[in-house]
Parts: structure tokens; C-alpha cells; sequence
């Protein structure tokens, strides 16, 4: 296993809307058929987009067990944090305590598939603002539940590079 804090030449991404984070993984996807994608993570491409597709759907389908109920010394710092959470990027290397992987959603998925179900879920999550809250959270705005899948998008989709 790669120790994603010490990867050098990730890519730092700002996506304005879902559909920039669509656009840059259609065009991963299209390098990653022509053998020119390289991965400086732990995943391949598949199985970075069912991720972020998979957390995309949580909020509208129901949260994995594993994250569905964080502590209370777990939400509280979080919360308090939230404005920050939202206008930089995520921290790398992170990983949920409790959980093997790290995190949840990280099966194996072909690339096409994967693609083809994040952009679902992206499509779904403009149109719709969930109504769940997020469990570490709370409740959260429109603006606010694409902002956070933006991020989660910039932040894995950084460790895939042109070749």
C-alpha cells in the first residue's frame, strides 16, 4: 500500500460545478483506454469513480453502516469546521478509524461502469438536493451537499495523471 501523504506529483484540482468533475473523469477515462493514465494512489480509476459515485448516493440512499452513525468526539470538531471543510481541499490520507479500507466503496469497478454511475449519481445530485443529513454534519444545503462531492472528486481524482 501506497502512503498517499507522501505521493509527489498529485495534481491539486478546483472544479467550479459537478460537471467540470464529470468532464475531467470522462477525459481520465478516455487517456486510462489509450494506456496513457497513470495512478500515483492506491486505486485504479474504476475503483476511485463507484467511490466518489458511492458517496454521491449516500445521502439520498442511506449511508454504510460504517459511517452512518459517527461518534460524538468525531462530529463535534467536524462541525465546528464545517466552513473550513468546505473551502479547502480534503487532507490526504485520511481514513476513517474502524474500517479496514480506510473507507467504504472501494470495490473493484470496470471504468466504463464506474463512469456511468458516477455520472448518474453527479446528474441525480444537481437536479435534487438530498434530505438526509450527513452524518457528521448535520443538515446541509443544496450548494452545500455538491460543494463537499466536488471536493471529494478533486481530491481523489488528483492522484491520476497524463502519461
Amino acid at each position: 500500500m501506497i502512503d498517499t501523504r507522501q505521493v509527489q506529483g498529485r495534481r491539486t484540482l478546483a472544479f467550479a460545478s459537478l460537471d467540470d468533475a464529470m468532464n475531467e473523469a470522462r477525459r481520465l477515462a478516455a487517456l486510462e483506454q489509450d494506456g496513457r493514465v497513470g495512478a500515483l494512489g492506491n486505486w485504479p480509476l474504476g475503483t476511485a469513480f463507484n467511490h466518489i459515485a458511492a458517496w454521491a448516493e449516500y445521502p439520498f440512499d442511506g449511508f454504510a453502516p460504517e459511517v452512518a452513525n459517527p461518534p460524538w468526539f468525531v462530529k463535534w470538531p467536524l462541525r465546528l469546521m464545517k466552513s473550513k471543510l468546505m473551502s479547502r481541499p480534503l487532507p490526504v490520507g485520511m481514513r476513517i478509524p474502524g474500517i479496514e479500507a480506510g473507507t467504504t466503496a472501494v470495490e473493484p469497478a470496470p471504468t466504463a461502469e464506474a463512469l456511468a454511475r458516477l455520472g448518474r449519481a453527479f446528474d441525480r445530485l444537481e437536479r435534487t438536493a438530498p434530505t438526509m443529513p450527513n452524518p457528521v454534519l448535520g443538515p446541509l444545503t443544496h450548494e452545500e451537499w455538491k460543494t463537499m462531492h466536488r471536493k471529494h472528486a478533486e481530491h481523489h481524482l488528483g492522484f491520476y495523471v497524463e502519461r
